[in-house]
């Protein structure tokens, strides 16, 4: 069965994007990460919110521009949205409802991962108790502004647990 899997490459100081929802930040950072070549062929489907969806796109300009995984990856997108298109674009489903969204994501995706992509939807499926895993890549700058990898106003604690021989993935303990 599908596991929920929220990666994510964010500034030492834990923002995803800098201000104003700009990505161009993680230009120089996109080199060949071992974890994530790792992760590529076990991502069955992606759910992202409406927001990173249409936002910014650090492969802006290269051949991998509005690719998942800069073109690494190829498959079923979901969009968690309440604006819902006029014309949807091919491999996305567009779902008014977050969980109507995951289960399809993670019928898409079999036994593979469904990963999560954006803040703010990661959030929502934090507070859903949907989330199995956290990978965070640490990018070797401060941003001192934009998208917080995480943000509940008055604050929430979401307890992780390191997997074996790694200071980046987490399991998420309920």
């Amino acid at each position: 069965m599908a596991k929920l899997l929220y990666s994510v490459t964010m500034s030492a100081d834990g923002f995803i994007t800098g201000p104003n929802g700009d990505m161009q930040w993680m230009r120089p950072y996109l080199t060949a990460i071992p974890e994530v070549d790792e992760l590529i062929p076990r991502v069955g489907s992606i759910l992202v919110g409406r927001r990173s969806h249409d936002g910014d796109d650090p492969h802006q300009g290269d051949e991998g521009e509005g690719k998942a995984f800069g073109g690494g990856w190829e498959g079923p997108h979901f969009v968690v949205t309440h604006r819902l298109p006029p014309t949807p674009e091919p491999g996305v489903t567009y779902i008014d409802q977050l969980p109507k969204a995951i289960a399809a994501a993670k019928e898409a995706a079999g036994d593979k991962y469904v990963n999560i992509i954006g803040a703010d939807i990661a959030r929502q499926c934090l507070a859903a108790g949907a989330v199995d895993e956290m990978l965070l890549i640490v990018a070797p700058v401060f941003l001192g502004d934009g998208t917080r990898v995480f943000e509940e106003p008055g604050g929430r604690t979401i307890r992780l647990r390191p997997h074996p021989g790694s200071t980046l993935r987490f399991d998420v303990l309920r």
